[in-house]
């Protein structure tokens, strides 16, 4: 059985947009995944720490059978293949990858919360599921577009595409 599953993605250093590049084709390949879709890329403000490059943001709908903490461990082997530091938190980084739903399944652990805590405040993630899927909603029922409606602006701005690696 596969679930939809929409990932986070983010970067400010090291060339953001092609590590996000690459990081999608890397979600590809993720075994028992599938890449439905990927969204545009957009720069915005760091939250956070304002001593850091800007970020480039954007989000991926995937369909997958891996349950949602064997897909945390392969975000968390993509991240730690494109040298991801925890020093700070919201600092600056090569590459975060976040789950941020995983079918209607709601989670709360140690290791994972989905929905994404987070979320509902943040335009660079809210506008590229809007991309992806503009009628999708939350398990608990809460409209993506009306969070989008309602969120702080960060500066979000849409950059031009990138040719993601083949391979």
């Amino acid at each position: 059985m596969t679930v939809s599953a929409y990932i986070g993605l983010g970067s400010n250093l090291a060339e953001p947009a092609a590590q996000l590049a690459r990081a999608v084709s890397e979600l590809a390949g993720l075994p028992g995944t599938t890449l439905v879709a990927q969204s545009p890329f957009y720069a915005s403000r760091p939250v956070g720490p304002q001593d850091q490059p800007d970020f480039v943001n954007g989000a991926v709908h995937l369909h997958t059978s891996l349950s949602p903490h064997e897909l945390l461990d392969g975000l968390q082997a993509i991240e730690q293949a494109h040298g991801r530091e925890r020093l700070q938190h919201w600092g600056p980084r090569t590459l975060d990858l976040d789950l941020l739903l995983f079918g209607e399944t709601t989670i709360a652990d140690l290791r994972l919360k989905v929905p994404h805590a987070e979320l509902p405040n943040r335009d660079f993630v809210l506008q590229p599921l809007l991309d992806l899927s503009p009628g999708l909603t939350l398990p608990d029922g809460r409209s993506v577009a009306e969070l989008r409606r309602l969120c702080p602006d960060n500066n979000l701005r849409k950059l031009p595409p990138v040719a993601r690696p083949l391979g």
